[in-house]
């Protein structure tokens, strides 16, 4: 995934992120991928996971596989 895909993505703020903003998690999606990025640190790391991957891992958040 080329910086420049990121850079000009269309960053959208989870449902799920707290009132107050502090633990916010934003994502993209991109024609082949989903980023995901820390809304406090938008220049910092990136997590990018196919479609596939992405909607298994939040399905297994949602029934508590990883204990959050």
């Amino acid at each position: 995934m080329s910086a420049s895909a990121l850079s000009s993505a269309r960053w959208r703020k989870s449902t799920r992120s707290d009132a107050s903003g502090d633990n916010c998690v934003e994502i993209a999606g991109l024609p082949e991928v989903i980023a995901v990025r820390d809304s406090k640190n938008p220049d910092g790391p990136n997590l990018v996971l196919t479609r596939t991957a992405f909607t298994r891992f939040t399905r297994q958040l949602r029934t508590g596989r990883h204990g959050l």
